[in-house]
């Protein structure tokens, strides 16, 4: 029997995923080298917990964990572990609903601050990091068990303005300029070095053809 759909219908509903860390007292984990501790979480963009729509998460982790893959079936969506290095894993999310496709999100783990050349902050070696990213969950067509339950409370909107909340409509209008910006740096650069590449070609066949 297939399952009835709302046709017409498209909800995006905003979330965040990330970590946060912190350094690990000396000898805080016996016969170990880990060096932080970390929690993974997924939930809504002011905090809000999604276990009205989302049935499970399973977060992947690095194969040298054991039990790497940690399903958890309740809010709020997370998992907290220790460790000495970073990593990407993948967040899955399963409905409420089994006829709506799970979403799988990719999340690079981050345990330390760093400064712009990519380089380890030391000024805040011994500060807790927060690496949080925003996302949209999209819904087209749901089915209407899914939408019931989607549109019982409100959906959380980005404000327009930076509030408590660092996710707004203004800070991702500034990052997406940010990523412009950046792009436009790469594109000169490119342009900038098959210049010289071109140029240096163009010489050494000239003293080719001058030997020759």
């Amino acid at each position: 029997m297939s399952t009835k759909r709302t046709k017409g219908v498209t909800i995006v509903y905003p979330i965040v995923y990330g970590n946060t860390a912190s350094l690990l007292p000396q000898k805080k984990v016996p016969d170990s080298d880990h060096t932080h501790k970390w929690t993974v979480t997924v939930k809504g963009i002011n905090g809000q917990d999604l276990g009205h729509f989302i049935k499970k998460v399973t977060f992947k982790l690095h194969e040298t964990y054991s039990n790497p893959q940690r399903v958890v079936e309740h809010p709020p969506f997370e998992i907290t572990e220790t460790g000495w290095g970073e990593f990407e894993l993948s967040i899955k999310l399963q409905f409420i609903e089994g006829s709506e496709k799970p979403v799988t999100l990719y999340h690079n783990l981050r345990l330390h601050s760093y400064e712009d050349d990519g380089s380890i902050s030391t000024s805040s070696k011994n500060k807790p990091v927060q690496s949080f990213q925003y996302d949209e969950l999209v819904f087209t067509d749901p089915p209407e068990t899914l939408y019931q339950v989607l549109t019982t409370q409100p959906i959380p909107t980005l404000p327009s303005k930076p509030s408590n909340s660092p996710y707004s409509l203004q800070a991702e209008q500034d990052e997406l300029r940010k990523i412009d910006e950046a792009y436009r740096k790469v594109q000169e650069q490119m342009t900038l070095y098959k210049n010289r590449n071109d140029k240096i070609t163009k010489e050494l066949e000239e003293v080719k053809a001058e030997l020759d």
